[in-house]
């Protein structure tokens, strides 16, 4: 099975189980999408808040550390149209930047596991590479559709 995700360490350890988790995520996020059958992929950097916090601050113009950043590279009607015509060129879908410490915090936060805030955090980004947004409720009520979606396929729950 072709790799979806190309994952990126910088200033966090390698670690399997961080990549067995991305995989899970991402490839249920490309089967769902019908993105499975196309050369696309995403690159996800695994950071810390240091490093997220200059992305933030260049990007986005916020001087502070955020969890995820997500920076699509196609528009919506774009995706459909590669998937309408079976698009095979190899190309990103998008870039993810996550911060692993910040996904620590959050899940003892929100008083889960580490597995299921990580799995969030991808999920999440992934559907901001697709298009979705959270800014108005409406929008909000899809994209969180979306992301329960893929994580109750996958069996990953608040409570695990």
């Amino acid at each position: 099975m072709k790799q979806h995700a190309e994952i990126v360490y910088n200033k966090v350890e390698e670690n399997s189980e961080y990549e067995s988790i991305i995989n899970r995520v991402i490839d249920e996020c490309f089967k769902n999408e019908y993105l499975d059958g196309l050369k696309l992929y995403v690159s996800i950097t695994l950071t810390v808040p240091e490093e997220i916090h200059i992305l933030n601050k260049t990007y986005r113009n916020i001087d502070k550390p955020t969890d995820v950043l997500s920076f699509p590279m196609f528009q919506p009607d774009e995706i459909a149209k590669m998937i309408e015509d079976n698009y095979q060129e190899e190309d990103i879908l998008g870039d993810m930047v996550i911060s692993i410490p910040q996904v620590e915090i959050q899940a003892k936060e929100y008083g889960h596991s580490f597995e299921r805030e990580l799995a969030y955090m991808v999920v999440h980004s992934f559907y901001h590479l697709m298009g979705y947004d959270h800014m108005v409720e409406e929008d909000k009520i899809k994209m969180r559709a979306k992301e329960d979606e893929i994580l109750n396929k996958l069996n990953i729950t608040r409570e695990g």
